[in-house]
């Protein structure tokens, strides 16, 4: 599956936060995360919106960062929480996957940050990591925590436009990323703790059935996290301590990005002229790296009218 076929795609950077927007102060992410280290910041949950612009979250600090296309950054939304995915929804609220306060949505007008689902049952989450939206308005998002192979308890869940919500799983060793296929048929989830992809099968009452184990990888200092879907199928997938996978639909090894520096590449999306430019964050060094891709990315539901 990974053998030489495998065709390196060449990356160049986009731009890097400003020293100006670092803020190199000891925080109580930093310190569980990187052993009391200093993370002047840490990039995850990039997502494009209409008019071109990336936005990306700031875990530890607490903030929302929207960049034009030319490389200008603004600093979007600041609160308190550990943002750590992000999705635009159509009518262009950005909804964010927050570790520590659940679903929040913020107003890109007013910056105004807005809980929008905290809690299941009254109880809070384990800890949110990612999300993802679908064509009919439906949020999924990973419930992860700290749970890993010695705790398999990480859970999956759909969140209809009506406000329902589903569990789709609970027996997940670290669910991070995840993205559906074209048909919208099914969910696919990196198992970071479990260094695997997970596929799980919407069945026709909209719950969970035979899921399987997708994509099996090795090595690196983590495992699977961001992904993002190509329009032949591909998947994109962000190999903590490695490399930034693509597979084909079939779920063949096909291409490779490899970052000037840095192993951190946590997260993915398309954007750019056609769609066609994969932009990684490098999450440590602050560096958004872009690559033109074989195909382009498989528009979601922010870009659809």
């Amino acid at each position: 599956m990974f053998g030489p076929q495998t065709i390196a795609i060449p990356t160049e950077i986009f731009t890097r936060m400003p020293p100006a927007l670092r803020r190199p102060l000891r925080t109580s992410w930093a310190d569980v995360n990187f052993g009391g280290g200093v993370a002047d910041c840490f990039l995850e949950g990039p997502s494009f919106d209409r008019a071109g612009n990336l936005w990306l979250v700031d875990i530890p600090h607490g903030r929302v960062f929207r960049i034009t296309p030319d490389g200008q950054w603004t600093e979007a939304a600041q609160y308190d929480g550990w943002p750590n995915g992000l999705k635009i929804h159509a009518d262009g609220r950005v909804f964010i996957a927050d570790y520590r306060n659940g679903v929040m949505v913020l107003d890109p007008q007013s910056g105004k940050v807005l809980p929008h689902l905290p809690t299941r049952h009254s109880e809070g989450f384990k800890g949110l990591n990612d999300l993802h939206l679908g064509r009919n308005g439906e949020i999924f998002f990973t419930d992860q925590g700290q749970t890993g192979l010695h705790d398999p308890t990480g859970r999956v869940y759909r969140l209809d436009a009506d406000g329902r919500l589903t569990q789709l799983l609970a027996t997940g060793p670290s669910p991070n990323g995840l993205v559906l296929n074209r048909e919208e048929s099914q969910v696919f989830v990196a198992m970071t703790r479990a260094n695997a992809v997970w596929r799980i099968p919407l069945m026709g009452d909209g719950y969970a059935s035979k899921v399987g184990l997708y994509i099996q990888l090795s090595g690196g200092s983590g495992g699977p996290d961001g992904m993002a879907l190509d329009a032949e199928g591909g998947l994109i997938v962000c190999h903590l301590g490695t490399t930034v996978w693509r597979f084909d639909r079939l779920g063949r090894a096909t291409h490779h990005l490899d970052l000037e520096e840095g192993l951190l590449a946590t997260n993915c999306a398309f954007g750019g002229p056609g769609n066609r430019f994969l932009h990684v964050t490098e999450s440590r060094s602050g560096t958004i790296y872009r690559a033109e891709m074989p195909y382009p990315g498989h528009p979601m539901f922010s870009h659809q009218g």
